[in-house]
């Protein structure tokens, strides 16, 4: 006999050792448990669903992203500035597919468009367009993302 078997016809007949029989159910046939032996998945499997809301998400973040490293080439006083932002904009973006990130995507997103804003304010001597394209599409993201606006097939 199995020594799963064993512990299942062993424990099964006690009362108070119940839930260890439920736990032990399957283990020598490959059967999943409802109690303690959960299904596992694949760690190098990833699945992300593309949404119209991930989409503008990802292309605002994309373009904060180069935004800043352009301010950081570029020979203008606003070099903390495109550290900050390209800081903020690569965690942002990371935010969208890994769930531990400390701020969530919403609070990252609030904080590019703020870092965004400072940016076109003081200027500098890259262009203007990436940082406005940028901000347009993080704004709608954020005002889709909290269903001020409710679009439907996008959110």
């Amino acid at each position: 006999m199995r020594d799963a078997e064993y512990r299942v016809r062993r424990v099964a007949g006690n009362p108070s050792r119940r839930a260890e029989a439920r736990r032990y159910a399957g283990a020598g046939v490959g059967v999943l448990s409802h109690v303690a032996v959960h299904p596992h998945t694949n760690p190098k499997e990833l699945m992300i669903t593309l949404t119209w809301l991930l989409i503008i998400a990802l292309i605002g973040g994309a373009l904060a992203l180069v935004d800043g490293i352009l301010r950081l080439r570029g020979r203008g006083g606003s070099t903390i500035i495109g550290v900050i932002e390209l800081v903020v904009a690569a965690l942002f973006l990371l935010s969208l597919f890994l769930p531990g990130i400390p701020f969530g995507s919403l609070v990252l997103g609030i904080v590019t468009l703020i870092v965004l804003v400072v940016a076109l304010f003081l200027g500098g001597r890259t262009g203007r367009a990436i940082t406005i394209a940028a901000l347009v599409f993080i704004a709608v993201w954020l005002v889709l993302l909290n269903r001020w606006i409710v679009i439907p097939g996008v959110n």
